[in-house]
């Protein structure tokens, strides 16, 4: 008995496996008037509509191939500045003072990347060094007590220079190696504030920059066609009032990122200048103009005081009558300025529109099975429109020919 109904069963198992495998299915229009329904049908293919007439088309720009852009950055700072201080005393900065290292063109590159200019506008200057002997600045390292603590030819990592193996009087209470360094040693600590370049504020910058689009042998620059250098002698970049002047003030630039320039002029510190061209060429080209924007890039987190800002150190050199080379020693410190192109541009071509047509095409097609499965998961005569959905017909062969 439990071997006839285990062959039944796979019996049955072949028969659903046949009929699985054989079945045909073909669509079946099936029209159910009522509102509910017809209703959700309505509003889901308003929203595929919507999405692809107004994301896909119109926003995205889906019927349009697009390019990257290539761009070239050249600046050009102008500029005076005065200090009187009792180390320089009153000297005139200029722009072969200030710039450094001195302006020279960018090559072309590619989007994203960077092309900079640095502007000093605070230091700290240790005049008249020479190569000679002197004792070390202290610190845990160098105080000595005798020349046992000195060794001869050390030359530490933070060291201001070679140590001799003397022990010397750096002050009448505190003894340090000699070395043989440029002396006097700089004797580092925190910047002037007021920063001594508080005029930099008022520097001006002119950015010329180029850019292509290979793909569509499309090139332009941010000094358009309708300015002439009348008006480029006296503008200066004004969001709402000279928004396409090429020109622009630091102290405006610093502003705009919502920092204060005379504090952020003593440490120094880094800004980032963005210029954006999002161009759609199936438009006048006169339609594809730069956007700028500003932000700074470094830390300046209040709580946390190491090492703020922007520094480094350079030296200017010089010879006596007796042929003696001596330097003076400048801690510099400004802002720098990061110059950041980006953008693209887009024009009409055939392929990318049938693509996202089709895509369209095949996101209505999903409308029929959302509200296919709406009518038979949750409507309250379901199993009455499954019943009229799907019929059932056997093979009774083919047609008898007469």
């Amino acid at each position: 008995m439990s071997g006839t109904m285990t062959h039944a069963k796979d019996n049955s198992c072949c028969v659903s496996i046949c009929h699985l495998f054989f079945d045909y299915s073909t669509p079946k229009i099936l029209v159910i008037r009522s509102k509910k329904v017809g209703a959700i049908n309505r509003i889901t293919q308003a929203l595929v509509i919507a999405y692809i007439i107004g994301y896909v088309c119109v926003w995205e720009k889906g019927y349009q191939d697009t390019d990257s852009i290539l761009s070239s950055v050249t600046t050009k700072v102008k500029g005076i500045a005065v200090t009187n201080t009792s180390e320089l005393g009153l000297r005139i900065w200029d722009v072969a003072d200030y710039i450094i290292p001195p302006q020279v063109p960018s090559r072309y590159f590619e989007e994203e990347e960077e092309s900079s200019f640095f502007v000093l506008t605070n230091l700290i200057v240790t005049q008249n060094q020479t190569q000679t002997h002197c004792a070390e600045i202290p610190s845990v390292a160098s105080i000595c007590s005798s020349d046992k603590n000195c060794k001869a030819g050390f030359r530490g990592p933070r060291g201001n220079g070679v140590r001799t193996g003397r022990c010397v009087n750096f002050n009448p209470t505190v003894k340090t190696c000699e070395v043989l360094a440029w002396c006097p040693l700089e004797r580092d600590g925190e910047p002037p504030n007021p920063p001594m370049l508080a005029d930099a504020e008022n520097f001006t910058v002119l950015v010329k920059n180029n850019i292509r689009f290979p793909k569509f042998n499309f090139n332009k620059r941010n000094i358009l066609p309708q300015i002439n250098s009348s008006y480029l002698k006296h503008c200066v970049f004004n969001r709402s009032t000279d928004p396409e002047c090429p020109i622009f003030r630091l102290k405006d630039m610093v502003e705009e990122a919502e920092e204060d320039f005379q504090t952020m002029a003593v440490h120094g510190g880094v800004m980032g200048v963005q210029i954006r061209w999002d161009c759609d060429l199936d438009m006048p080209g006169s339609w594809c103009v730069p956007r700028y924007n500003f932000r700074r890039l470094d830390n300046k987190d209040p709580t946390n005081t190491v090492s703020p800002g922007y520094n480094f150190r350079f030296a200017k050199y010089y010879k006596e009558g007796d042929n003696e080379e001596t330097r003076t020693l400048i801690k510099g410190y400004g802002i720098r300025f990061d110059i950041m192109v980006f953008g693209q541009a887009g024009k009409f071509d055939i392929v990318p529109t049938l693509l996202n047509i089709g895509a369209g095409l095949a996101l209505l097609g999903l409308v029929t099975v959302v509200c296919d499965w709406i009518v038979l998961t949750f409507m309250t005569k379901r199993n009455h429109y499954r019943e009229q959905k799907y019929s059932y017909v056997d093979d009774f062969g083919l047609i008898p020919q007469e």
